[in-house]
């Protein structure tokens, strides 16, 4: 259950589509001078090199951000992080979303990031050891469960699970509700793939149902690889920012 690495598949069209609503969302926070908390249940190592065998192996990258990222404004928080990324760690860098969040966020905020995998948490400490953040080596509900409403109450709670439990589909909107009924004024963000077997759809019925009020966005793509099966990504944003709709629209022209 945690034979996941996403090392394989970072800056792959799903990466695109979900780091650059995240570091749109996250833009929006620090424009105000208001403290605010960043919770990750899924964090991942936060730091990845394109240029190592793992990444080259599967090739995904070059059809996600080394196809998709010119579309975009130069000003997008996304290509800022992107950029800031590159300068410090090399050309072939690319930032998962507690890197993009530790680089958005300043010294009055908070981040949580959990992570379970051992070997990716210790990469994880590792990463982001110059940023004063808070990494856990734990299920990431459990956390959320334990720190929500956090303080700042002002923030935004990012769910980015693997799916490699194919129970998650059927588990994840009764989570998401509970930390929602702890956090009623929180950003909660959920990302999901499009899958050709379609095993997101009753989970996006579950909860739309809970949640009639929360955005929506989808976006398109042919497979990276023969035999791929993850043909889209979608997000689900409970209690989104004023402007996200608009800014996902405009995001997703870039995928057609």
């Amino acid at each position: 259950m945690l034979s996941y690495q996403h090392h394989y598949h970072a800056g792959n069209p799903a990466d695109v589509h979900k780091h650059a609503m995240l570091a749109w969302m996250l833009d929006y926070f620090v424009q105000k001078d208001k403290p605010m908390t960043y919770i990750e249940t899924h964090s991942g190592r936060g730091l990845y090199d394109l240029g190592d065998a793992a990444a080259l192996k599967t090739g995904e990258a070059a059809q996600g951000v080394g196809t998709l990222e010119q579309a975009l404004p130069p000003d997008h928080p996304y290509r800022q992080r992107l950029n800031e990324v590159r300068f410090k760690y090399g050309p072939m860098a690319y930032p998962g979303s507690p890197l993009i969040a530790a680089m958005t966020m300043r010294e009055m905020d908070t981040i949580h990031l959990a992570e379970l995998h051992p070997g990716e948490n210790a990469v994880l400490v590792e990463h982001l050891t110059q940023w004063d953040a808070h990494i856990h080596q734990q299920d990431g509900f459990k956390l959320a469960q334990a720190i929500c409403p956090p303080t700042p109450r002002r923030g935004l709670l990012l769910v980015d699970p693997s799916y490699e439990v194919k129970a998650d589909y059927d588990s994840i909107p009764n989570d998401i509700a509970k930390v929602a009924r702890k956090w009623n004024v929180g950003i909660l963000a959920l990302w999901y793939p499009i899958l050709t077997s379609g095993s997101h759809g009753h989970m996006l019925s579950a909860l739309t149902t809970l949640f009639p009020d929360a955005l929506r966005h989808e976006v398109r793509f042919g497979p990276v690889r023969e035999g791929h099966r993850m043909i889209g990504s979608g997000m689900f944003v409970i209690n989104p920012p004023y402007g996200l709709a608009e800014h996902a629209a405009l995001l997703g022209k870039i995928f057609k």
